[in-house]
């Protein structure tokens, strides 16, 4: 058997270099894959190809087969082909997600049964538009107009749309559909009517493959030609594509890395998030394949848990002949398997049980960046029925303890607490009375500090402190962060100056109420050192100034490493160093003092997906243990973890957090949530 050791180094645009590496760098067992491309050749396989960390490690051909071969990647079209082109006219503002389809299939205008079709229908397989498919009979066989659609005569598209008959109310169920996704093809086609980028191919190589370093001879599509309709040129997004495993990476990286390469993003992060993510629509019938995944957008789904080896966060691409890619973003892993039947079990079973569980058990557990606590030996997480939500679609909840007893916060892309602001705000406030079994909470309206928009494109508040009476605030997606204040109680605000380096979403240091028991009398700042929060960087920056100085741009200091045991400081920001590290891992902190255990504490979350950890020193600066790791933590995609000093028992044994999540059946943490953690202390 053949061996590929490899690296991609992620190259300027247009640019391809590749260098040898092992998967033992990237934190993959090289005998467990190997293991892994043995059991694949044994099942049909041509090719296999894993990449992690941006890295391309590993890569298995077949005789006959590789690197720069294309192989048919059959229903992968759909995600590759489908999705992309959808999010990108999406993303151009061409469609929406949920328009009427008629809108862009004008025969559907007046169509009963076609009018009700929505875009996410069509691109979810729950349009009710029955497949050309027929168990045991070839494609081109298939009898009437199923056959017509796959020998393409006259046209699928035209099949597709007047001829493939409707089963069921659009939305009510999930059935596996290729004319659906034709009539996807055509929607989008339809969109971009008069655009600069007429068509899907065009849109495609000048948007995509270009800009990641794809050329022609690596991909094509659409069984090799187009299908003029109604004055649209549209091409096959259903299948009729071929891709170098290499080629198929990459797309998988692309997203990834949320639509972004090279620092130059085509389709915005939050869109391409969407796109991978649950679509809401109904799940298919898990009774006949218990493996079977939800719908993203084009693409397949691990959010509930499917494949319950793979993390929830994983999405997939796949075709007839198990032409497979899966995606796992909380581990930076690209696979791409392709070749003939894995087994005769259903589909997914097979893709599952041959490739997808294998695959994680190459998958070295992740190791917590510091080592075991010294003061506390266990964290005992109350059981996940026990977590309280309020607040319901609304996220983020940087919070403070104040002079008067209360609990200050902020919200984003939500309503708040009930009964509601009335308005959704992307930075909202609340007050927070009241014991964590039996708090309650109200909003605080503010003309002056309420903002408006969606994830990264509305300010949001990353961190909040009361010292001497006054709320102090970083707000990020302000081009880095700026600092606000209010000395009212978050009733009126007033705008500061903006960190223009770093500090992408910073977070306040909280000691008591009010700031009391502080160690000095400086204010203490966390920060990812990157200028955004949506991005994960390799390391933690702190800062800090004189807590009567703190809207003084001037008054900041920065951690600059340490010398003869002592921390040291500069005004200048380009001296700054770490004062955290975890390669690719660092995202939103929240930090508080606890007094009982007289440590530091430092939440840290890596990744939107569930990974985090909290961690603790003596000092601000350091010596960091880890307190708490974990990979998975059993609750989905969740993020933003805050630990509310007001909610430390007296004993100090008992901890209260606050996070957020996403939305989905069983899984609505997209909320205030509340959990509590038992301490054994050593």
């Amino acid at each position: 058997m053949r061996w590929i050791l490899i690296l991609l180094t992620l190259p300027a645009l247009g640019e391809v270099r590749w260098q040898p590496a092992s998967p033992d760098s990237q934190g993959l067992s090289q005998t467990a894959l190997e293991a892994l491309a043995r059991d694949l050749a044994g099942h049909g396989t041509k090719s296999l190809l894993v990449a992690r960390r941006g890295q391309l490690v590993f890569e298995w051909y077949a005789p006959g087969h590789g690197p720069d071969q294309r192989h048919y990647t059959a229903s992968m079209a759909k995600a590759i082909i489908g999705g992309t082109s959808l999010m990108l006219a999406v993303g151009g503002g061409r469609l929406g997600v949920d328009d009427p389809a008629h809108h862009y299939i004008a025969r559907w205008k007046d169509d009963r049964l076609r009018r009700p079709i929505t875009i996410r229908h069509l691109a979810t397989h729950s349009s009710g538009i029955e497949d050309a498919n027929q168990d045991g009979v070839p494609h081109e066989k298939l009898p009437g107009w199923m056959g017509a659609f796959w020998r393409r005569e006259p046209s699928p598209l035209l099949t597709a749309l007047t001829e493939a008959p409707v089963r069921f109310p659009p939305g009510t169920k999930y059935a596996y559909s290729n004319p659906g996704m034709a009539a996807l093809a055509y929607s989008v086609s339809a969109s971009l009517r008069e655009s600069e980028e007429p068509d899907v191919r065009r849109m495609l190589t000048e948007r995509v493959m270009r800009p990641l370093g794809i050329g022609d001879e690596q991909w094509s599509m659409s069984y090799g030609q187009s299908f003029p309709i109604d004055g649209l040129t549209v091409y096959a997004n259903w299948g009729g594509g071929s891709f170098t495993a290499r080629a198929a990476a990459r797309l998988g990286q692309w997203m990834l890395q949320r639509g972004s390469w090279n620092g130059r993003s085509v389709a915005g992060q939050e869109l391409a998030t969407r796109f991978v993510s649950y679509a809401h629509t109904p799940i298919p019938d898990r009774r006949i394949d218990r493996y079977a995944p939800a719908s993203g957008l084009g693409w397949y789904t691990n959010f509930d848990g499917a494949w319950s080896a793979v993390p929830r966060d994983a999405f997939a691409a796949a075709g007839a002949g198990h032409q497979l890619m899966i995606v796992i973003p909380s581990l930076d892993l690209v696979a791409v398997r392709n070749g003939s039947v894995l087994s005769a079990k259903p589909f997914w079973t097979a893709a599952y049980e041959s490739f997808f569980a294998p695959l994680m058990q190459a998958v070295r557990p992740s190791s917590p960046p510091y080592p075991p606590s010294r003061v506390v030996s266990e964290v005992r997480w109350a059981p996940v029925d026990s977590v309280v939500r309020a607040a319901i679609d609304s996220d983020n909840w940087p919070m403070t303890w104040g002079d008067d007893d209360a609990i200050y916060t902020s919200y984003g892309d939500g309503f708040g607490f009930a009964p509601g602001a009335g308005v959704k705000l992307s930075l909202g406030f609340s007050r927070i009375t009241g014991p964590p079994e039996k708090y309650m909470a109200a909003n605080i309206r503010s003309p002056s500090g309420e903002r408006k928009g969606d994830g990264e494109r509305g300010l949001k508040s990353s961190g909040m402190l009361m010292v001497d009476g006054v709320i102090y605030m970083w707000v990020r997606n302000a081009q880095n962060a700026q600092l606000v204040w209010s000395e009212d109680r978050a009733v009126t605000w007033q705008w500061g100056f903006r960190f223009e380096e770093s500090f992408g979403s910073p977070s306040f240091l909280n000691f008591g109420k009010n700031y009391s028991g502080a160690r000095d009398g400086f204010v203490y700042v966390y920060s990812q050192d990157g200028p955004s929060a949506y991005k994960p960087d390799d390391r933690l920056i702190l800062a800090r100034a004189p807590k009567d100085r703190l809207r003084d741009q001037a008054a900041w200091q920065f951690y600059a490493g340490m010398s003869g045991g002592q921390p040291v400081w500069t005004r200048d920001i380009a001296g700054r160093k770490a004062v955290f590290e975890y390669a690719g891992r660092c995202e939103r902190t929240d930090a508080v003092y606890h007094p009982v255990l007289k440590r530091y504490l430092l939440a840290v979350s890596y990744n939107h997906e569930g990974a985090w950890g909290i961690f603790e020193a003596p000092e601000p600066w350091g010596p960091w243990n880890t307190l708490f790791h974990t990979e998975d933590w059993g609750l989905g995609p969740t993020h933003g973890y805050r630990l509310p000093s007001k909610w430390f028992s007296q004993d100090g044994k008992s901890i209260w957090l606050v996070f957020s999540g996403r939305r989905g059946p069983g899984l609505h943490y997209d909320a205030f949530c509340t959990r509590k953690a038992e301490l054994t202390t050593r």
